[in-house]
């Protein structure tokens, strides 16, 4: 018996197709919808996702649609639809384009599956999430974001690979913004129990922090066209597996914080517990004087946006 009745996935490029075979052969759903303005796209995609159940076993049912209407009754809504930043797109232009996008997308998911859990994935995810949540109108815990789930997928990937130790073995997290403000919190990073800080020197973890904060670009520069899938949708996985086994996950999400760690009103990266409604609350934790600087200048990073945000006409 799958966990859920349905998952739906706005966007059906590399993260959206990559995202919607991991479901499906997950069988965490009787239906994976995925939903594309470009006819066709969607449609090929579900089908070439279903003609592997026979041989991988999965039970899940795949279709595509162009049509928002293929929203209704969902559990679970994945906004990946938006624009990538190209060269000469000021960040103003970015923000533009997919809060249109994400406006349509979170009025639909409002009328049509109004008890939706959302995870928004757009960039800059941090403004799209508060965006989507704002336009929705749902509680915020219903509405949360990627970010900390892959950036510290990242990092622990590094640490890993610097120790020579199994990746699962490294746990810790990623805090604030998923972009160049990012915080990797050394101080709670540690391996099979281990605290990382006395595994690595300075530099070696000042090396680490660096290689993680610019992930994403690393694989946009070795790949020349497009940008990262495979780990973004593993990532986004991870959190609607919590939500439809209710596991109550401690996982590092963009979340909303309401006086937690200092900050409200604004949606940031933290580490939050995940169950079957969202994010059933935020945990806080200890930071060290330079972490919290940080995560209060990633604060700063993301409210600048916000307020690039709340110029533009809606």
């Amino acid at each position: 018996m799958s966990a859920l009745s349905k998952i739906v996935v706005l966007g059906a490029g590399m993260v959206g197709g990559s995202l919607a075979q991991r479901l499906a052969e997950s069988d965490l759903a009787s239906e994976v919808v995925l939903i594309d303005i470009i006819d066709g796209l969607p449609q090929g995609k579900a089908l070439d996702i279903q003609e592997s159940a026979p041989i991988l076993g999965f039970s899940t049912r795949v279709t595509g649609s162009t049509s928002l209407d293929a929203i209704a009754g969902a559990d679970v809504v994945v906004e990946t639809a938006g624009l990538a930043r190209k060269p000469g797109m000021s960040r103003s232009d970015l923000l533009e384009k997919n809060a249109a996008i994400v406006k349509g997308h979170a009025e639909a998911v409002r009328a049509k599956a109004p008890k939706a859990v959302c995870i928004v994935v757009t960039n800059p995810v941090d403004v799209m999430t508060y965006y989507f949540r704002e336009v929705s109108g749902f509680p915020p815990g219903r509405v949360f974001g990627e970010s900390g789930t892959l950036d510290t997928a990242r990092f622990r990937t590094f640490v890993a690979d610097a120790l020579h130790v199994a990746p699962r073995d490294v746990t810790g997290f990623v805090l604030g913004t998923h972009g160049d403000t990012m915080v990797p919190i050394l101080s709670l990073t540690s391996v099979a129990g281990v605290p990382l800080t006395k595994l690595l020197p300075a530099d070696k973890l000042e090396a680490i922090v660096k290689r993680t904060k610019g992930g994403g670009g690393e694989i946009v520069n070795l790949l020349k066209s497009g940008s990262a899938y495979y780990a973004p949708s593993a990532s986004q996985f991870e959190m609607i597996q919590a939500v439809a086994q209710n596991e109550h996950r401690l996982l590092g999400v963009t979340g909303w914080v309401n006086g937690e760690f200092g900050e409200k009103g604004l949606y940031i990266g933290v580490p939050v517990v995940i169950g079957r409604e969202g994010v059933e609350r935020v945990m806080e934790v200890d930071l060290t004087p330079a972490e919290k600087t940080a995560f209060h200048a990633s604060v700063e990073a993301v409210r600048a946006d916000l307020a690039i945000l709340a110029k533009m006409p809606h």
